[in-house]
């Protein structure tokens, strides 16, 4: 006889969902205070740093395209 398969009832698959939520939530590593603002920090600098030279080259280039359209232009 084949395999019958016997429904899940809705709160099992709910049941079951949490409790492997909780067993994945367990594997999470939490890092120390000081190590996440460390690397907030960092990711920061970084932000502004890449920012200041899109600015840059923005300022750069659209000079550069007026410059060229009035060298053009008679």
């Amino acid at each position: 006889m084949a395999d019958l398969k016997t429904k899940v009832s809705f709160g099992e698959k709910v049941k079951n969902f949490f409790r492997g939520f909780r067993g994945e939530f367990k594997k999470i590593v939490w890092y120390p205070w000081n190590m996440v603002r460390k690397n907030s920090i960092i990711v920061i600098i970084a932000i502004v740093i890449i920012g200041v030279i899109v600015a840059l080259l923005d300022l750069a280039f659209s000079s550069g395209i007026i410059g060229l359209g009035k060298l053009i232009s008679f």
